[in-house]
């Protein structure tokens, strides 16, 4: 791409110029491609003519909600879990200057390693390293809750308390806003979710969306980055875990919250394996977990929605292949999630 001066969603000179400028040693002209994979901001691989790699995100193109894709408070997240035990890129640089790119956008260093996205990039781990990378995520979660917010920078990130019933009020908000059908079944859960929340420990810094495709793994398997953070923020630790759950099919499940996940393949270990590597690397005990894991089912299907209602209205670019699957999706994760909620208590 190096030859374009029009890439959607970067204005190539002005960029480059802030490179330039923020990034160190640059050597002209850049090159940005779209990483694949991303259905929120837009995520770019970055590169000069010297090799050099950066990673670049903004927000999706078109009209976001207003709290959605905050730049800024990405990059301070990433930025205070630097020095912490979190691994996390090194930040580059922020530019909340829109005459730049039409929208406020950070850099940070690009990490070598492997995403697992799907079955096909699991291919290059065995079965030895499928398990290491599981156990390696679930000890990296660890980490993220062991930070103490306050002592990184981050006390004022959010509120402390109440975090499942502000992301009810959230995400049943998100709903009624980008809906594009009537889907009793969210609405029930919503009520249900809402008339049973457990009782919320400690805050912890909770990432929101994390899954073995927002992470960077060695070939070894081990955990080298953690990504994605625009959901970050503080509560409830027990959200993440029931999130990952939902995340993490097994052999014989009958539906995968992303269509195509890996861990259903061998030597990736089973949901209550994480859990343990988890309650041992943490020392925590994991109770109402059925309850979070209905809770991550009903998220991921609000979330969903308002991805199928941004790809509907153009904001992810000229490239819409493929969105048709999320209207069906939505649906099965809303049943999934009663069917969770059905099993809280027992």
């Amino acid at each position: 791409m190096s030859e374009r001066t029009q890439i959607e969603g970067l204005d190539v000179p002005n960029v480059t110029e802030w490179f330039e400028k923020h990034a160190g040693a640059v050597d002209p002209p850049l090159e940005f491609d779209l990483i694949a994979g991303g259905r929120s901001n837009l995520t770019f691989k970055v590169s000069d003519t010297a090799h050099r790699t950066w990673v670049l995100r903004r927000p999706p193109l078109g009209h976001v909600l207003a709290t959605a894709h905050d730049m800024s408070r990405e990059h301070t997240i990433i930025a205070a879990l630097g020095p912490t035990d979190v691994p996390v890129p090194p930040t580059v640089g922020l530019c909340t200057d829109d005459a730049v790119n039409g929208a406020p956008f950070y850099v940070m260093d690009h990490i070598d390693g492997i995403v697992v996205r799907d079955a096909s990039a699991a291919e290059a781990l065995s079965p030895a390293q499928r398990r290491t990378a599981g156990l390696s995520v679930a000890e990296t979660l660890a980490k993220i809750h062991a930070v103490d917010p306050d002592a990184v920078g981050l006390g004022e990130l959010g509120r402390k308390e109440g975090y499942i019933a502000r992301q009810l009020k959230r995400w049943y908000g998100q709903w009624e806003s980008s809906k594009t059908r009537e889907l009793p079944a969210v609405d029930e859960a919503h009520a249900r979710l809402a008339a049973a929340i457990p009782d919320q420990g400690p805050a912890a810094i909770v990432h929101g969306d994390y899954r073995l495709d927002n992470c960077i793994v060695s070939p070894d398997g081990e955990v080298v980055a953690v990504l994605d953070w625009e959901l970050c923020t503080l509560g409830d630790p027990m959200a993440d875990l029931g999130l990952l759950m939902v995340y993490w099919p097994e052999p014989g499940d009958t539906l995968s919250a992303i269509p195509g996940t890996a861990t259903a393949l061998e030597g990736f270990p089973a949901r209550a394996e994480l859990v343990s590597q988890y309650e041992k690397a943490s020392g925590r005990t994991v109770t109402d977990l059925a309850y979070y894991e209905a809770f991550g089912y009903w998220k991921l299907a609000c979330i969903l929605e308002g991805v199928y209602a941004r790809y509907r209205g153009g904001a992810m670019g000229s490239d819409a292949s493929g969105f048709e699957f999320f209207s069906e999706q939505v649906r099965l994760l809303a049943d999934a999630a009663l069917e969770a909620i059905d099993r809280v208590g027992g």
